[in-house]
């Protein structure tokens, strides 16, 4: 497997800008004044974390005592210094993004499950895609070829390693790019990559004007293949017990409530994000599990490690919160 050097700052990256500068993890939460914990969240907006947005909207937060703020990051690389400097109390990441960042030593717990595959390897929420009159029809066919993927030695490249060597492929020969999600279908249209790999809801756009899915490759690496999970420093765990044990139980509230009204999240999802109402109305949802299968996380992990993601073997037991 080959790549390309990131054009942002990695995992890895931040972590040693991080410790370099010296910074410390704990925060102290702070009173709202109106009796309940002001707590800070970080997240991606994207559809796929939607739950959070409709918990604060129902009040699941409120209930357990919990002033929510929500603010934006772009993902793990970002998300995890953040957290670990204390400027978010919580942030959502993808698994891979804490697996990578456990392996450069940093001390962090996960707290609650984010959103999982769809679990049907004929329509997920992510996938790899081709133009239309491509050669490419299999996962084996990605072998030698250039892939996009949204940030390098991370989940996307991972799985579809995982998936073209299942199908008789060599991963080692392909070479992925670092191209953003939204940016994706016009480099595989102008021809910079053979093949990318996109999500919602640029995946239901592609589909629509005619590329190609190749692989959903969460799915078809697992049909229960973690995706996200919040998480927050080992010391704010221990320092504020109470307190992950509350936004735990939201979330859980959240997951459920989002689960059992998929029109409810295609609405909340048009409050944060400028996706129209004709695409949410289309594009795959996730699934929002309220337990980790740790099984599975450690297939991805072994996976992370085989494909030269991960340095080290992680137990990934030792990172979720009890």
């Amino acid at each position: 497997m080959k790549i390309r050097p990131l054009r942002v700052l990695s995992v890895a990256g931040a972590i040693t800008l991080l410790t370099a500068c010296g910074a410390e993890s704990g925060a102290e939460p702070v009173s709202s004044g109106s009796g309940s914990d002001k707590i800070t969240v970080g997240v991606i907006p994207i559809s796929s974390n939607a739950p959070i947005y409709l918990g604060q909207q129902e009040g699941f937060f409120e209930e357990e005592g919990l002033e929510l703020e929500i603010q934006n990051t772009v993902g793990g690389a970002a998300a995890v210094p953040a957290v670990v400097s204390g400027n978010f109390d919580f942030a959502d990441s993808n698994i891979v993004s804490l697996l990578v960042a456990a392996d450069q030593g940093l001390d962090l717990e996960i707290v609650a499950p984010g959103s999982a595959s769809s679990g049907d390897p004929n329509k997920d929420a992510t996938a790899v895609i081709v133009p239309k009159e491509s050669p490419i029809s299999t996962p084996a066919d990605l072998s030698g070829k250039t892939i996009s993927v949204n940030t390098l030695s991370n989940i996307g490249d991972t799985t579809i390693s995982a998936v073209v060597e299942e199908d008789g492929g060599d991963p080692s020969t392909i070479d992925f790019v670092e191209v953003p999600f939204p940016e994706a279908e016009a480099a595989l249209e102008s021809g910079n990559v053979d093949a990318a790999w996109v999500a919602e809801p640029f995946l239901t756009s592609a589909l629509k004007s005619g590329s190609r899915a190749v692989t959903y490759n969460y799915a078809d690496f697992d049909p229960a293949t973690p995706i996200e999970a919040y998480f927050t420093t080992s010391k704010f765990a221990e320092e504020n017990p109470d307190i992950v044990e509350r936004f735990t139980r939201a979330m859980h509230k959240s997951h459920e409530f989002a689960s059992s009204n998929p029109d409810a999240v295609r609405e909340i999802v048009g409050t944060y994000t400028k996706i129209d109402a004709g695409l949410r109305a289309e594009m795959t949802l996730n699934k929002y599990p309220t337990e980790f299968n740790e099984e599975i996380l450690q297939k991805l992990a072994d996976a992370a490690l085989k494909y030269g993601t991960l340095q080290n073997k992680i137990d990934v037991s030792t990172l979720i919160q009890e």
